[in-house]
């Protein structure tokens, strides 16, 4: 019985997780349409930081215990965490979804640079290959089209750095958090809420109220922060600590493919030849990245 019951529990949390990377490859759309909306930049973001604050913020006062107990690196890095969310969210109204996305999945290099380098943990040596792999990858897709291989765009650079604070944020979180998935995901919204406003007025100045349309505004907003950064979030953080981190990564991917099909069908974006080899190479050093731990746990069952 306890068996099946692990199983069952295992299938419902890797559909969780597959679940959670489509829907997030959908995620754009909100972005966008708050910024069509009269919410440029990362206004729209912020708005929608808020809405996921407000919808957590009963939870985070009836757990406020368990808040104040968290060590001081464990709320900053789940905090950061969601800044780099943040950073990601606003990435989409400066760039092209399909890039942003793969940009901001080389995360497997930079977890595996800070675990070798920062932490001192050992590193195998298919993540190695998975270093060269996605940086390959990176050097392919920035120079397709025969430029330089660097980001072109604000969007593409904060996509790069988005990818290198959530390796960070989820070094500390791995090592230091024990918050459960409702608090998290409270700490998660709020580091982004704050993230959002300070870059907003940095990139956008402030909408007029009276060219704003607020009853579709704020509907999209609210909705977009319950579901994407409240609901999403909070199941994603419930689902990951029963799974394999192996699992998780591979599953998580679902979003690079969701993201680049809606884009092309819905945008009108299409990715060159070179940038689809590119951005092929990086989802294969993602998939190396977490093949090591996926080996070592399997070989405990021999």
């Amino acid at each position: 019985m306890t068996t099946m019951t692990d199983a069952r529990i295992t299938f419902f949390a890797s559909a969780i997780v597959l679940a959670t990377g489509a829907f997030w490859g959908f995620y754009w759309l909100p972005v966008r349409a708050l910024s069509d909306m009269g919410l440029p930049g990362a206004w729209g973001t912020a708005a929608i930081t808020v809405a996921a604050v407000i919808v957590l913020l009963p939870l985070a006062v009836a757990r406020r215990g368990a808040l104040r107990r968290a060590g001081p690196v464990a709320l900053a890095s789940v905090a950061l965490g969601g800044a780099a969310f943040a950073l990601y969210s606003v990435a989409f109204v400066y760039g092209r979804v399909a890039i942003i996305i793969l940009l901001y999945f080389l995360t497997p290099v930079w977890s595996t640079l800070i675990g070798r380098y920062v932490m001192g943990w050992h590193t195998p040596r298919m993540r190695i290959v998975a270093i060269l792999v996605g940086l390959a990858g990176l050097t392919v897709m920035l120079s397709a089209d025969g430029s330089a291989p660097i980001p072109r765009s604000i969007g593409e650079w904060m996509a790069l750095l988005a990818g290198l604070l959530w390796s960070v944020a989820t070094t500390g979180i791995r090592s230091k958090s024990d918050l459960a998935p409702g608090e998290s995901a409270f700490v998660f919204a709020a580091g982004a809420m704050v993230c959002a406003f300070v870059l907003a007025p940095v990139l956008e100045p402030l909408p007029a109220a009276e060219g704003l349309s607020l009853a579709p505004l704020l509907g999209v907003a609210a909705a977009s922060g319950a579901i994407w950064w409240a609901l999403s979030v909070a199941a994603l953080m419930w689902a990951t600590v029963r799974l394999e981190p192996a699992r998780v990564g591979i599953l998580l991917m679902s979003e690079v493919l969701v993201g680049a099909v809606s884009a092309a069908a819905l945008a009108g974006e299409h990715l060159a030849a070179l940038e689809l080899l590119g951005g092929g190479l990086v989802l294969v050093a993602g998939v190396l990245e977490v093949w090591p731990v996926r080996q070592r746990r399997a070989s405990h069952f021999v």
